[in-house]
């Protein structure tokens, strides 16, 4: 089992904890995920990792209530644990694995949308260890939806948060922040890693295209099982077959077939509404759609 010491809710629908899993702690790094199983019935659920101690044994990870496990999940307190904690899975972020020195050579700039400033922050924070100064966008529907905030700003070379709705600092999307940066302040970057949904990923590479900016995104929000099995991550880049949880989850995003992996994700999204109305609902949920079996 695997001690969750920490449970907070960071905002509406979306979850912080910290998880005693040594030898994941010991061995993970930025860029990585980890399939977490609440008991026995439980559905694996891939989640990229927020942050680590390898010292402490600790694991951070960060999500969002999409269906009737995360449902469960949000209901876990410290002292609680998990049955299953797997990982690290997946890939490393490439900058892991590049020369150290040619890193340092290089400008990022990392974009972050919503849940997606979980997954960016691991990454920038290792920027900062190692002495790299990275600037960041983050951007959320609104104020009450921005997380990480203070954590991030610790790191980041330079922060710049943007609200869809302008409830705070700006109104704007995270595009409109990168030509501003760019195309107005003149800013000059070698690479761009974004992170968040995936209609703000295709439209953030269609306009990094457009700059010859190199972007790196994340498909984790396509995984399901997370090994590579079950096909649901299936996407295609550079017209050749990909999956996220084995080889990726981050991708040359110049060369992702957006159009093709979002008509994917959505193929779950409707069992995953059913499923979430049978944990609400409990005994008194009755069907009424009359495809889930609770009619009868």
């Amino acid at each position: 089992m695997y001690k969750i010491l920490r449970a907070e809710k960071l905002a509406d629908k979306i979850y912080l904890m910290d998880v005693e899993a040594p030898r994941v702690a010991k061995s993970c790094q930025p860029g990585e995920f980890v399939i977490v199983k609440m008991d026995e019935v439980g559905e694996r659920i891939p989640l990229t990792i927020c942050d680590f101690d390898r010292e402490k044994g600790t694991v951070t990870i960060v999500f969002q209530i999409v269906g009737a496990s995360t449902y469960r999940m949000a209901s876990l307190k410290a002292g609680d644990a998990f049955q299953d904690f797997v990982g690290p899975l997946g890939q490393p972020s490439e900058f892991v694995k590049d020369d150290l020195e040619e890193v340092k050579g290089r400008k990022y700039l990392f974009v972050a949308g919503g849940v997606g400033a979980a997954p960016v922050y691991p990454q920038v924070k290792w920027m900062k260890e190692h002495k790299i100064h990275a600037d960041v966008i983050v951007g959320c529907k609104n104020k009450d939806l921005l997380i990480l905030e203070k954590e991030m700003e610790a790191v980041a070379g330079s922060l710049y948060i943007t609200t869809d709705d302008g409830s705070y600092v700006r109104k704007g999307m995270v595009t409109d922040v990168i030509q501003d940066l760019v195309e107005v302040q003149g800013k000059k970057y070698d690479v761009c890693v974004a992170i968040g949904p995936m209609i703000m990923m295709k439209f953030v590479c269609k306009l990094t295209k457009e700059l010859g900016l190199p972007t790196i995104v994340s498909m984790n929000p396509i995984m399901v099982d997370g090994t590579g099995m079950c096909g649901a991550c299936r996407l295609s880049v550079g017209g050749q077959v990909k999956f996220a949880c084995v080889d990726g989850p981050e991708f040359d995003g110049h060369l992702v077939d957006f159009d093709q992996a979002m008509k994917r994700q959505q193929m779950y999204r409707t069992e995953e509404g059913r499923a979430m109305l049978r944990a609400q609902e409990g005994d008194t949920h009755h069907g009424g759609c009359g495809r889930c079996g609770g009619e009868d």
